[in-house]
């Protein structure tokens, strides 16, 4: 691939999450239909709620909330779903709305309120074309009403708001995407030009209110375009943004704006997703500690004396500190997943041609990847949704045609992990340390807790393992060639044309000289040694993968993502090798919260699968952590 910006075709089309919730009703089979029901014999019979059950129910919800309560008292030894409707609609005050259900005559008294109540996602039909009016609430009816009344009542909270809890609250009226980004902007100034200063922000876009204040006229007018619609998203600075610069964090190109947006930044604005900002990260991308010459020392959050990991170090931070919903990292050796670990997020690295790295400043197109880094598996799988797809700028996107699911939020399944098998891949959890131990000793315990949610996990040896660890990444061998590719797109508006431009003008982190010179002093591709690497190393981690995986039968296998926790800034940052089995092979990985260290540091369990198989892999991770619950916010960023 020798093309790196996105060549804009309009009628492009574009993968879109879906958020509907599984289940189109409260309740069980109705009444009416478990009696003509050749089975209803054996289905026990639903136990029926009072009116004043229901009113005391709804009583404690609002009292949980904090809310006023006015609703009536009620009578009858059982209420009925249409009076239900009427009820919630007259005590919240919902707007009397439309609805298609073939059994609400459009002359009928509730007909407004069934429309609100289902608008506001309160009550749901029992299909698409029957509300069933007339059916009588049951006790489980009741649970689940409880539950979303509860939800609707609550003020919304901004630190650790998922992509759902926010749309809810936009749909319900307290919230709009103009007072998100107003929330987040306060934030980013409060912890990160400020205060403790994190320093993982470069840029912010400074039409991000006049954006969100756009979306929210649209959502008014036409609804929202999807679950990312009005979303406020901080994207780590190598991604081409055609409206604030694109610097890798290098002062060479602070000034450097591309014409387009890199294709999974011009597929996230068109699922509606604002683009709040850019973030720094280790000066091109080069190592794990996350510093430039434009942005600094990022810092983590959870320890403000410690590293965030890295190359996506200020995405994991910021994300962490809850100063955007979501972000956008780029792992070339692991700088997508080691920031997660790091900073108690779940980070996706897809398959390579799952995604475009058409726009990204390239490290080494071998391995390069875009992807998410949010706090939920949830939110990363509706990022992915948005981001994954063919791209005609570039080739290895091919690959993913007919092998992306409609979307990657069908696997949000609690129970995922009950029959899996789960390989762990013991030679990688070290202990030559008293830090190698801290972090094993967290991913033994996470690995007993597969167990205890129904995985059978089965240690295994990955073949060839220490001669893959041998191989070297490709970044010092192709870093020089596609820069310069990188830079000659940019055309007469880059600041410098070559890597060797960019040493001899001396704006760089100067940290890195030895390095930037070692891959300018490269002179071809075409060479053996290469070329061995790149077939070699390539089919060997392969191979291995898939033999042991079909040798025991395996689904994934899991590992620690680091070996190493977050060092003290100052000092020597390693995260071993695990991190090199997705990128040599090609095959994704993601990572999600493991559990803290004894000193309060975070640590991230790895699962790897087959390729293309994110869907598999999204799964198992939504069933650890939902049964797990490992993450919580840092405490310096309330």
């Amino acid at each position: 691939m020798n093309r790196y910006r996105l060549r804009w075709k309009k009628g492009s089309r574009y993968l879109l999450a879906s958020v509907l919730i599984s289940g189109l009703w409260i309740g069980q089979i109705p009444q009416a239909q478990a009696a003509s029901d050749p089975l209803s014999a054996t289905v026990a019979k639903p136990s029926l709620v009072t009116g004043e059950q229901f009113r005391q129910s709804m009583k404690q919800a609002a009292s949980e909330a904090g809310g006023s309560f006015t609703m009536p008292e009620i009578s009858g030894n059982r209420v009925l779903r249409s009076q239900v409707a009427v009820l919630l609609q007259e005590w919240l005050g919902l707007e009397k709305s439309a609805e298609s259900f073939r059994d609400v005559p459009d002359q009928a008294a509730y007909a407004g309120a069934v429309g609100a109540v289902v608008k506001a996602g309160l009550m749901k039909g029992y299909s698409d074309t029957s509300f069933l009016p007339a059916e009588p609430l049951t006790a489980n009816d009741l649970n689940r009403l409880h539950d979303r009344v509860l939800g609707y009542l609550k003020p919304f909270v901004l630190p650790e708001a998922t992509i759902s809890e926010i749309q809810r609250a936009m749909e319900q009226g307290k919230l709009t995407s103009k007072q998100l980004v107003q929330m987040y902007l306060d934030r980013i100034a409060k912890y990160d030009d400020q205060g403790i200063s994190l320093q993982a922000v470069l840029t912010i876009n400074p039409e991000a209110l006049r954006i969100a204040e756009a979306l929210d006229q649209e959502r008014a007018a036409k609804g929202p375009r999807g679950p990312l619609h009005g979303i406020p998203i901080l994207v780590k600075d190598n991604f081409d943004t055609s409206d604030m610069p694109t610097t890798a964090g290098c002062q060479c190109l602070k000034d450097s704006i591309p014409d387009q947006d890199a294709d999974q930044i011009a597929k996230l604005k068109e699922a509606g997703a604002i683009i709040l900002g850019k973030t720094n990260l280790h000066e091109f991308a080069f190592g794990i500690t996350t510093s430039s010459s434009l942005g600094g020392q990022t810092k983590n959050p959870y320890a403000l004396d410690r590293y965030p990991g890295g190359s996506s170090g200020g995405t994991g931070a910021a994300i962490a500190a809850n100063l955007a919903v979501a972000g956008l990292g780029t792992d070339t050796g692991g700088s997508i997943r080691i920031p997660s670990s790091f900073n108690s997020l779940v980070g996706i690295r897809p398959t390579i041609g799952l995604s475009s790295r058409d726009g990204i400043i390239p490290l080494a197109l071998t391995q390069d990847v875009g992807g998410p880094i949010a706090r939920t598996v949830e939110d990363a799988a509706i990022l992915l949704d948005a981001t994954a797809g063919y791209d005609p700028d570039d080739v290895a996107t091919a690959y993913s045609v007919g092998r992306i699911p409609e979307s990657y939020t069908r696997f949000l399944d609690a129970n995922g992990l009950k029959g899996a098998r789960i390989g762990v891949a013991t030679e990688l959890f070290l202990e030559g340390n008293d830090q190698e131990k801290a972090v094993s000793n967290v991913v033994t315990n996470a690995v007993n807790e597969l167990s205890s949610l129904g995985a059978t996990v089965v240690n295994i040896k990955i073949p060839h393992l220490a001669e893959i660890n041998k191989y070297p990444s490709l970044s010092g061998y192709e870093f020089k060639f596609q820069l310069n590719d990188y830079l000659k797109e940019l055309g007469d508006d880059a600041p410098y044309h070559s890597l060797a431009e960019i040493i001899a003008s001396g704006e760089y982190d100067k940290t890195q000289e030895s390095s930037m010179k070692a891959r300018e002093a490269r002179e071809s591709l075409d060479t053996q040694e290469y070329k061995d690497i790149v077939l070699k190393r390539t089919s060997l981690t392969r191979e291995s993968l898939l033999k042991v995986m079909a040798d025991y039968n395996l689904d994934a296998i899991v590992y620690p993502t680091s070996t190493q926790p977050p060092a003290l800034i100052g000092e020597s940052q390693s995260s071993g090798n695990n991190n090199r089995l997705s990128p040599f092979s090609g095959f994704p990985a993601i990572t999600v919260p493991a559990g803290f260290t004894a000193e309060g540091l975070p640590v991230g369990i790895e699962f790897l699968g087959r390729a293309f198989d994110e869907g598999t892999l999204i799964k198992y991770a939504y069933s650890f952590e939902q049964g797990t619950r490992h993450r919580h916010a840092p405490k310096w960023t309330p």
